[in-house]
């Protein structure tokens, strides 16, 4: 798919559904996200994204022929324990009216919309009860690798390196992509090994994910949603919590078996011997070295994997490392580390 310049669009009124297409959900455990395309450059739902054809997705030397686009893919997320939000926000835009799947005879059965995610299950009468719409379910993870491998084949700059503030875009030749492994990072977090189209097992998983990180950042902080907590962690300094190498030895490196004095040798550890108790620490330290912690597990468990099938490499995906640099770039110094 390319979204390239166009003539000009007339702009989009959010009350006229007509220039709306292709309204998806995908409802997780922790979070609800929605996609629709619009026909306009210039609509974009304040305080969210979208991908425009004035930034284009240029094909890469893949030999798949894919339709060109004129429009802009757009972006909205909710908490999922807020999902009446989600809804009134379909009911207030009409996506679900400009955004169905065709229908052989429109008016003659309720509106079809693609949906994935645990939610789709969990949610479907509410949705028919609200909107008068049908959830047409997929399979998550066949969509998850379809996607993955769309973008790895097809859009240039879509996959990156990040670490030390430093993002480096990844060339990807489409004939030498597979096999990989794919991190996706939800709640909880899946790891697939895909061997080509349609080609995929999931070989492992932890439960320790992005839903760990907001369940327990909520339980020790005062943090009220998810961006609230990650922006809290990025202020804090993980070293007021965290047992390093250097406390054990007398700020010396442990340099025999390869550890510097700033390696963590325990995620809250100084909390054992510190005589303080939970409010005599900063909340941002707390969330910091829990961010830190989760995705130190993360990025090794995921090299482990890699190393164990022979893969070479890894992509990271889900809305837990979206924009955010930080915790990307923990990711990356936990591989490079192993």
């Amino acid at each position: 798919m390319d979204l390239r310049e166009g003539q000009t669009q007339p702009i989009l009124d959010p009350n006229q559904p007509s220039h709306v297409y292709h309204l998806a959900l995908d409802i997780g455990g922790s979070l609800a996200k929605l996609v629709y395309f619009t026909k306009d450059d210039d609509h974009l739902v304040d305080g969210e994204e979208g991908i425009s054809h004035r930034k284009a997705l240029e094909k890469s030397d893949s030999s798949k022929q894919y339709p060109v686009l004129n429009g802009k893919l757009n972006f909205k997320k909710f908490e999922t324990s807020r999902i009446n939000d989600c809804i009134e926000f379909i009911k207030s835009m009409k996506l679900h009216i400009g955004g169905s799947q065709p229908q052989e005879n429109p008016g003659s059965q309720p509106i079809a919309i693609k949906a994935t995610g645990g939610g789709a299950y969990k949610y479907p009468d509410l949705f028919k009860e609200r909107l008068g719409i049908i959830l047409d379910k997929e399979d998550e993870m066949d969509c998850l690798v379809a996607g993955a491998n769309f973008l790895l084949e097809v859009v240039h700059q879509e996959a990156f390196t990040y670490m030390g503030d430093q993002k480096q875009f990844v060339q990807i030749d489409p004939n030498d992509l597979y096999p990989y492994l794919l991190v996706n990072i939800g709640s909880g977090v899946g790891m697939i090994k895909v061997e080509g189209e349609g080609k995929f097992e999931r070989v492992s998983g932890t439960s320790i994910g992005g839903g760990t990180f907001w369940g327990l950042g909520k339980l020790l902080t005062k943090c009220k949603s998810f961006d609230e907590l990650l922006e809290l962690s990025y202020r804090g300094n993980n070293r007021a919590v965290d047992m390093l190498v250097g406390d054990i030895y007398g700020g010396m490196d442990y340099s025999k078996i390869g550890l510097s004095s700033t390696a963590i040798a325990s995620s809250f550890g100084k909390a054992i011997s510190d005589n303080k108790e939970r409010g005599d620490y900063k909340p941002e330290d707390i969330a910091r070295s829990l961010l830190r912690m989760i995705s130190n597990n993360i990025g090794q468990i995921s090299y482990l994997n890699a190393l164990r099938f022979g893969l070479k490499r890894i992509f990271f995906g889900g809305f837990f490392i979206r924009r955010h640099p930080f915790t990307m770039d923990t990711l990356s110094v936990a591989v490079n580390f192993w």
